[in-house]
């Protein structure tokens, strides 16, 4: 018997409807395990936080509507005992994965040419040159 169940049924319901190229699962369980409303339970599995890219999401253009297409998926995860209690959703489209992509490698590019001027422009903190 699968250790993961209920992550497994994400993977599974998530690829066969949505297709998706990028796919990721965080089982942020152990984490929220001390809250109160986790108090009895002993599933290792309710706190999820999914990436999903899918051109299914190029379509839909508001977030909402896209997180209840995952919700309705995941329904049965959700309301069996012990199942889901908080899905963290991050939910994109191709082209808009690309300009993230875009974005986060832009600003890199910015930072990387920040750290190298910075460089240029300090003194030298070797001290004074002995000859």
């Amino acid at each position: 018997m699968s250790q993961t169940p209920i992550e497994n049924a994400i993977r599974t319901k998530i690829t066969a409807a949505l297709k998706p190229t990028t796919l990721e699962i965080y089982n942020d369980s152990s984490m929220h395990a001390h809250h109160k409303a986790m108090e009895g339970n002993e599933s290792k599995e309710t706190h999820f936080r999914l990436v999903i890219t899918s051109e299914a999401f190029s379509e839909m253009k508001t977030q909402i509507a896209r997180h209840r297409i995952v919700h309705r998926l995941l329904k049965e995860e959700m309301d069996r005992p012990g199942g889901i209690h908080a899905l963290q959703l991050r939910t994109r489209a191709p082209k808009e994965e690309e300009a993230q992509l875009a974005r986060e490698k832009k600003e890199q590019g910015e930072l990387i040419a920040d750290v190298e001027n910075n460089i240029k422009q300090a003194p030298d903190s070797h001290g004074p040159q002995m000859s």
